[in-house]
């Protein structure tokens, strides 16, 4: 295996993700928009990890940790619900949430999220 870091969606200040060894590691997603609820920030974010994951050679079921951060930790109900959904049955990762004052007052979630590539480690 290439001990190269892959960069994927690189801008000036950060990349979209790194591939390293087979791990893709995930810069924190937030919602593409600000004007909805909670479940529908997390449906954003979630469609976004997943988009990423597969242009690095992964999915949602190869996550290998996951941290979520909230601006109001009293939604986590209505994450979880969204979340709950999106995981793959017996593939639930480790994962923290905790209240983050986050960039963008209009952000409710952000999630960073390290997962294997697919045939790593195999």
């Amino acid at each position: 295996m290439s001990q190269d870091i892959v960069r994927h969606g690189m801008a000036a200040r950060y990349s979209e993700a790194a591939v390293f060894n087979g791990v893709v590691y995930l810069a924190g997603m937030v919602p593409e928009r600000g004007d909805t609820d909670i479940a529908g920030q997390t449906r954003d974010v979630l469609e976004q990890v997943q988009q990423r994951l597969l242009e690095a050679g992964s999915d949602k079921s190869r996550i290998l940790r996951a941290q979520i951060y909230l601006s109001d930790i009293g939604e986590i109900g209505a994450m979880n619900a969204v979340w709950d959904a999106w995981v793959v049955p017996g593939t639930a990762p480790p994962r923290a949430t905790v209240q983050a004052a986050l960039a963008d007052p209009a952000w409710k979630i952000e999630i960073v999220v390290t997962a294997a590539q697919a045939g790593a480690g195999a």
